[in-house]
């Protein structure tokens, strides 16, 4: 006899030892400068962790000023407002002769970060190195997010997301373009073009595979073109309903609500997966038949799915679940 009490989606539809992809949120927004990255962490507090603020000690450190950056960082860290938790920072490549001083800097803010991404990776064995030396300066258990932008990279992308201390690959669009040596188009760099080039959409396909084949996050590239709304949203709009990508940078505040609102469901979609998730839990998880469509436990993770990416992209303002739903499925007990 079934029980009494229908299982929580979670606990019904996976399997206890199935991988755990991070709940990330679906926008990672990268600043380097002192006065934007003050404003995204201002921007973060008003909007809520609807998206990831990552400050940047590699592009966004004057060469020369990497140490002192990092101490601007670590202020920084340390001021950034605990309702939200999401604030992370992109290290100096490995090779450089500052990481470690900057790894150290980093560790010792008042607040942690709350991961680390690495930049410029050339192989799995230096990302096992770059974790090494981030325990040694007492990063301990400290989640890593790295960048697929190089060849060796590209090359070992299914041992870099195997790799149990990552979260999240993203892929490094213009280095990796730059690095074919003017092999690749200046137009792969744009925000219409990185969808057409054969070697770059090769590169995305196999980041993203990697990803859901390992349980981590796919995060996609840049869009440059700040000032293109349009380009940024089709863009979003590929990478999410096309690529197989979960999560997307941003440059630019501008760039921020765009992205969110193409990764979040529509209020169809949210509907849907509501109504047959409900009647699924009333039959206690056996197939069901919903506007004459056959609905089992495979269809029922894919709807869960759905709405846990609703739940992420919510605001206070624009809580996306109805309260009944958020209360039963993702308040303390869900």
């Amino acid at each position: 006899m079934p029980a009494s009490t229908p299982l929580h989606p979670r606990a019904a539809l996976f399997d206890p030892d199935e991988r755990t992809v991070p709940l990330l949120p679906v926008c990672d927004h990268y600043s380097g400068i002192e006065a934007r990255m003050r404003k995204s962490l201002q921007l973060q507090a008003e909007m809520g962790p609807v998206f990831d603020v990552t400050l940047d000690n590699e592009d966004g450190a004057p060469v020369g000023g990497e140490v002192e950056h990092a101490h601007l960082i670590a202020e920084l860290l340390a001021g950034a407002d605990s309702r939200c938790g999401r604030v992370g920072v992109r290290l100096l490549p490995l090779s450089h002769p500052r990481f470690a001083d900057v790894v150290a800097i980093v560790l010792a803010a008042a607040r942690r970060p709350a991961y680390l991404m690495l930049p410029k990776l050339r192989s799995a064995a230096e990302l096992q190195r770059a974790a090494d030396a981030i325990d040694a300066g007492g990063g301990g258990p400290i989640p890593l997010h790295a960048l697929v932008e190089t060849h060796g990279a590209l090359h070992e992308v299914h041992a870099l997301a195997a790799h149990p201390r990552i979260e999240s690959l993203s892929f490094g669009l213009m280095d990796f373009v730059s690095a074919h040596r003017g092999a690749i188009p200046l137009s792969a760099m744009s925000a219409q073009g990185q969808f057409e080039h054969p070697l770059v959409l090769r590169a995305k396909l196999e980041i993203a595979a990697a990803c859901h084949a390992h349980g981590k996050v796919p995060s996609h590239s840049v869009v440059t073109e700040f000032k293109r709304s349009g380009a940024l949203q089709e863009a979003a709009g590929r990478a999410a309903h096309q690529l197989g990508y979960t999560r997307m940078w941003s440059i630019h505040p501008s760039q921020i609500r765009p992205i969110v609102d193409a990764f979040t469901p529509s209020a169809a979609e949210i509907d849907q997966a509501i109504e047959i998730l409900q009647a699924a839990q009333a039959a206690h998880w056996a197939p069901i038949r919903h506007h004459d469509v056959l609905h089992d436990r495979a269809s029922f993770r894919w709807f869960w799915l759905l709405l846990e990416r609703a739940h992420r992209t919510s605001t206070a303002a624009n809580p996306q679940l109805p309260a009944e739903v958020r209360a039963a499925w993702f308040g303390p007990q869900g």
